[in-house]
């Protein structure tokens, strides 16, 4: 039996295929796929057919931000049935390594992750998963909803890293989709001060209405600092959270932060090596994290969303039918600077 996918043959050629229909192994699930969410990850393998050492070498499906409804379940599976609506958590750990045994099982060195070369991803009519990393959604959540899950944990992870708790103050630098949902995590963790660094209007708008509570348009250093400075009584920050992978942000987080604080790293830097004041780490004795997509926060996210402390429909700026991924795509690319969330739904 043949279904129909979305192929990614070569940057910019991506269209509809016939594929072999998947079937559920033991404790696996069958799903059928009801949305599923364009990550930037996704444009750079569509535009660049790579994101550093992972290139795309031969056709793949892409999509990783995905929700659906079980269609069939494999021997052994006892906690879900069929019917039962999905988020898709896309990381597929080896289970036995010490970082897995060790409970950081996004550090497995094996993980195979949903639309990562080689591995397919998730524009498909149907995708076959593990079990335990398929979570059950409550009924009034929606699917588009339930594939914002995904990027909505990298904020939650980020917001752990960095210890946010009540009355935390927080500096998050760039409002991107990730700075966006890191918002979201750490005004539900309690935090009492959320800046949020950025230049782009529309986003600003979005962050204000997500809950900031300043937006700082300047990328001027010192307006930046002055700015932190003024909102913690001339304390400086707890936490700095980094999502625009830009050198110059990661150096004003240092001066930004009270001494003993923690920047926390999320997005990707475009240079390998980015210039640093180590005197000041030092003197201020601060903490460096980082952030590799998440661990153990689809449980958390689901509660979040089902109790309405969290709400990512905003986020949400335009929606496709499934089989348009490629107009979907090219907005996402080309209208990068309007857009904050394409989705496609089934």
């Amino acid at each position: 039996m043949k279904i129909k996918a979305a192929v990614l043959e070569k940057p910019h050629v991506l269209g509809i295929k016939e594929v072999d229909m998947p079937r559920p192994g033991a404790g696996e699930v069958l799903v059928k796929v009801k949305a599923v969410g364009i990550c930037g990850s996704d444009v750079h393998y569509y535009v660049d057919g790579r994101i550093g050492d992972y290139i795309v070498e031969k056709p793949i499906i892409l999509g990783h931000e995905t929700s659906g409804e079980i269609a069939e379940v494999g021997a052994g599976v006892t906690h879900l049935k069929k019917g039962d609506r999905v988020a898709l958590e896309p990381g597929i750990p080896c289970g036995s390594c010490q970082q897995c045994k060790g409970g950081t099982y996004n550090l497995c060195a094996e993980v195979r992750f949903h639309a990562t070369p080689p591995y397919d991803g998730t524009f498909a009519e149907y995708v076959v998963h593990p079990a335990q990393f398929a979570f059950k959604l409550p009924e009034h959540i929606s699917f588009a909803e339930g594939a914002m899950i995904e990027p909505l944990s990298v904020g939650i992870h980020a917001t752990r890293q960095g210890g946010v708790g009540l009355g935390s103050r927080v500096l998050i630098t760039g409002a991107g989709p990730i700075g966006l949902v890191t918002l979201l995590a750490c005004k539900a963790a309690g935090a009492g001060v959320i800046a949020v660094v950025e230049g782009k209007q529309n986003r600003a708008d979005m962050a204000y209405k997500l809950g900031a509570t300043q937006v700082i348009s300047t990328f001027d250093s010192d307006k930046i600092v002055a700015e932190t400075k003024r909102l913690s009584d001339n304390y400086g920050f707890d936490t700095a959270i980094e999502c625009s992978g830009a050198g110059p942000a990661a150096q004003t987080a240092v001066r930004a932060l009270k001494r003993g604080g923690t920047l926390v790293f999320v997005g990707l830097f475009s240079a390998l090596e980015v210039p640093m004041d180590l005197n000041a780490i030092t003197q201020k004795e601060l903490t460096f994290k980082g952030v590799f997509r998440y661990k153990n926060t689809y449980p958390t996210a689901i509660d979040l969303l089902a109790s309405g402390r969290i709400d990512v429909k905003p986020l949400i700026t335009v929606r496709f039918p499934w089989d348009k991924v490629k107009d979907a795509m090219d907005c996402a690319h080309k209208d990068a600077a309007n857009q904050i969330k394409v989705m496609t739904e089934w």
